[in-house]
């Protein structure tokens, strides 16, 4: 699986948002070896997303800053 991660800085004129994309990570060769690594380090949470009446399932979160862990190439591109 790839992904592309953005990194961008944001300001709000006139209602309007604008972005100014600093980075972009492309990701590939994701490992599971790594995500396991991720969990026992602490940057890997279980979000029990179950509420009264509606239940939106279980999911693992990661810090935002760790995605890149998770894969075995991260190509940068500034």
């Amino acid at each position: 699986m790839n992904c592309f991660y953005v990194i961008a800085d944001t300001k709000i004129e006139d209602k309007h948002e604008y972005f100014k994309y600093e980075k972009l990570l492309i990701l590939s060769g994701f490992s599971f070896e790594k995500f396991l690594n991720c969990a026992e380090n602490g940057y890997l949470y279980v979000d029990f997303d179950a509420r009264t009446g509606h239940n939106h399932g279980t999911k693992f979160r990661l810090r935002q800053d760790k995605l890149p862990s998770l894969y075995e190439q991260v190509n940068v591109i500034e």
